[in-house]
């Protein structure tokens, strides 16, 4: 007697998936299944709509059902895809980078907004700090073409590695230079010593006693080198805005990203430093505190 073989098909697993992933308290239930069985298909996501009825082969449906127990895990479905969108870009990531959030979208909005409407800054040079997968950097660089130049660093030689990659498949190499070192002390593997007209971060910025309550998809699997910032959550920002300074030009602009109930104490934090003029608190698109913006003294 021949064995009967079940038939999965598109619709089948995204019917059994999604609410399988909202009783596991995978976020967008829906949306994950998509983009996981788009990844194992090859297609893009919305080929699943006009692909329904497709049945997946043996290999697939192994591949997927690999997938799916992983995210019921709590792990990043983009760690699972291996790419995250961010400003209209992909980019690629992995455990060594946090997954590029909307939050950071805020930094790039307002350095693009200060390039194109004030005297002095239509072309340039952006030292991000922190840089992780790139996605800052690279989302300012591909909108502004006329920019001087971009140096973005990292501790991590792992995440320079993915930055790397970035930059080279969105054909941005020859517009950021990419080093490895502690902050400031990556700037000695530049061959350009000049100082720089904006300093953007996304530094880590989770008080350390709170890392063991977040979620676990962050605490499992995120690098906690760039999600802990010490006791107050802004051990990184203090060692930025200290050395900033002698790394900006007169006028120069500093954005670093903060969590959404840091803005008062970023701005107090700031007040402690002289060499700025003017301190702001930018909020995000959920209107939440997201970045803390300064002018360094002219």
């Amino acid at each position: 007697m021949t064995q009967q073989v079940e038939i999965w098909t598109v619709r089948r697993l995204l019917d059994w998936t999604t609410p399988f992933f909202q009783r596991k308290d995978v976020d967008a239930p829906r949306l994950s299944a998509e983009m996981l069985l788009s990844h194992v298909l090859k297609v893009p996501r919305l080929q699943l709509y006009v692909q329904h009825e497709r049945e997946l082969t043996a290999e697939q449906l192994s591949a997927f059902r690999g997938l799916v127990k992983r995210a019921s895990d709590q792990e990043p479905i983009a760690y699972l895809t291996g790419v995250a969108p961010f400003f209209n870009l992909e980019f690629k990531v992995t455990p060594a980078v946090l997954i590029p959030r909307p939050d950071s979208e805020t930094i790039v909005e307002n350095v693009l907004q200060l390039a194109r409407h004030e005297v002095g800054f239509s072309n340039p040079r952006i030292l991000d700090l922190c840089t992780g997968s790139g996605c800052i950097a690279a989302a300012i660089a591909s909108h502004l073409k006329n920019l001087d130049s971009v140096i973005a660093s990292d501790l991590s030689p792992a995440a320079v590695e993915v930055a790397r990659q970035n930059f080279a498949s969105l054909e941005l190499s020859d517009r950021i230079t990419v080093v490895e070192g502690d902050l400031f002390e990556a700037l000695k593997h530049a061959s350009d010593h000049r100082p720089f007209d904006l300093i953007t971060a996304n530094p880590p910025y989770i008080r350390s006693n709170l890392i063991p309550e977040l979620d676990a998809s962050v605490k499992n699997f995120e690098p906690h080198l760039a999600l802990d910032g010490g006791e107050d959550g802004l051990a990184i920002h203090r060692r930025i805005l200290s050395a900033a300074p002698d790394r900006l030009v007169p006028g120069g602009r500093v954005y670093l990203e903060i969590a959404y109930d840091q803005g008062d104490a970023a701005r107090a934090l700031a007040a402690t430093f002289p060499a700025y003029t003017e301190v702001k608190i930018l909020r995000d698109y959920a209107g939440n505190d997201r970045v803390l913006y300064l002018r360094k003294t002219m």
